[in-house]
């Protein structure tokens, strides 16, 4: 295969291209599911380099197969790389050139720059097809943003024809140092189940609560016994979230209202802690409700989205490629986020890594977190991405063998 030097080389000289798709596309963000002038770059991009390529999968992802002039799948693997798109309802606060020029509409994630990586990855396994044996089956996918555009290319059929059999996927972290990568077997990213509490009175006068049952009290009571949940259930040897995201009720200073609704969500990295926290929720919100005279009505979401968990396999070849990359002193081992992702069921279904890229840099003052109106990454992160990920690609489809 090619010497990751040599990817490194010219994965760098990629970089003002790599910006360029991804100012792009930073000033043109789409929410979930309406990626469409995301995925026409895309898809046009891909039949420039070769790709046999399918586009409305999963509404609006795309699909790029390409395989390697060494070999079929019988010689090598099938491997799938997943690169996400979708921007968040967010009204940029940047004030550079590129900033969206869709008015409450933000990439403050990321997307924009897996995008365009994902690209000059397509481009690098093109310009060496005569180096490597398998098939590279490369998704862009749409709805990350929301935990749907994974099952929706699934239910449009990507794992199959052909079936992969390895998972490559990565994140950018401006938290993490430009230069250091995260590539951390097992469970890496959480779990995450939504709630909705709803509390029942009897409404009153602000100035005579006795008479009526108050559910903004009881509100107040419910979600500060919510925090005993992971503090006195979980085990300290797991970690857990429990957070709530907003309160809605009330109208004026002097009434007490009917009704109070609040929400939020529960982080965890074990399917037992996850039913754990659920069971904990249902007592805690029903006993502290009937003490205090109210109603309470919780409801979940429909469906749990599981943990990201990285295979050791896979994960020790691209550690090991990481290493070649940046140093083996740059390369964390333990690097673990309480986010959800929905990358998880595609290595719910076969083995793969997902790793973490560092896109902070102090010094410029980019430091702001994820999902943040004043977001912003290192582009200097995106070459060495796109390296990490095409020597990583294939050394996996290469290891298909071993």
């Amino acid at each position: 295969m090619i010497d990751t030097t040599q990817l490194v080389a010219e994965a760098e000289a990629m970089r003002e291209q790599l910006i360029t798709v991804r100012r792009d596309l930073h000033a043109h963000p789409e929410l979930a599911f309406r990626e469409v002038r995301t995925a026409g770059v895309v898809a046009a991009r891909l039949s420039e380099l070769g790709f046999e390529v399918q586009s409305g999968v999963g509404k609006t992802g795309v699909v790029g197969i390409l395989e390697g002039g060494k070999g079929a799948p019988e010689h090598g693997a099938v491997l799938l790389l997943r690169f996400d798109m979708d921007a968040l309802p967010i009204l940029e606060a940047n004030h550079v050139p590129y900033r969206s020029q869709n008015d409450g509409v933000m990439h403050a994630c990321g997307h924009d720059a897996h995008t365009a990586i994902g690209l000059g990855v397509a481009e690098l396994l093109a310009r060496h097809r005569n180096d490597w044996d398998g098939i590279a089956k490369f998704i862009f996918q749409p709805a990350e943003e929301i935990v749907e555009g994974a099952l929706a290319m699934i239910r449009d059929g990507i794992l199959n024809a052909p079936t992969p059999t390895r998972v490559l996927s990565m994140h950018v972290d401006s938290k993490l140092p430009r230069g250091k990568l995260g590539v951390t077997d097992g469970a890496i990213m959480a779990s995450t189940d939504d709630f909705q509490v709803t509390l029942r009175g009897r409404g009153a006068h602000g100035s005579t609560p006795h008479q009526g049952a108050d559910p903004i009290v009881a509100a107040a009571q419910v979600i500060s016994a919510m925090q005993t949940i992971v503090s006195r259930n979980v085990s300290p040897m797991e970690a857990a979230v429990v957070s709530v995201g907003y309160i809605r009720g009330g109208t004026a200073q002097n009434i007490i209202p009917d009704t109070v609704e609040f929400g939020g969500t529960m982080r965890s990295y074990k399917e037992g802690v996850t039913t754990l926290l659920r069971e904990r929720m249902r007592v805690i919100v029903t006993a502290v409700a009937t003490g205090l005279d109210v109603e309470a009505l919780i409801t979940f979401s429909d469906h749990v989205t599981p943990s990201v968990v990285n295979d050791p396999v896979p994960t020790a070849i691209v550690r090991g490629v990481a290493g070649e990359v940046v140093g083996a002193a740059n390369v964390l081992s333990d690097y673990r986020l309480a986010w959800a992702e929905d990358a998880a069921y595609y290595l719910r279904r076969m083995p793969g890594t997902f790793v973490f890229v560092g896109a902070g840099n102090a010094d410029a003052g980019i430091t702001e977190p994820h999902h943040s109106p004043r977001f912003n990454i290192d582009e200097g992160a995106m070459p060495i991405a796109a390296a990490l990920l095409t020597a990583s690609a294939m050394a996996l489809m290469h290891g298909a063998n071993d």
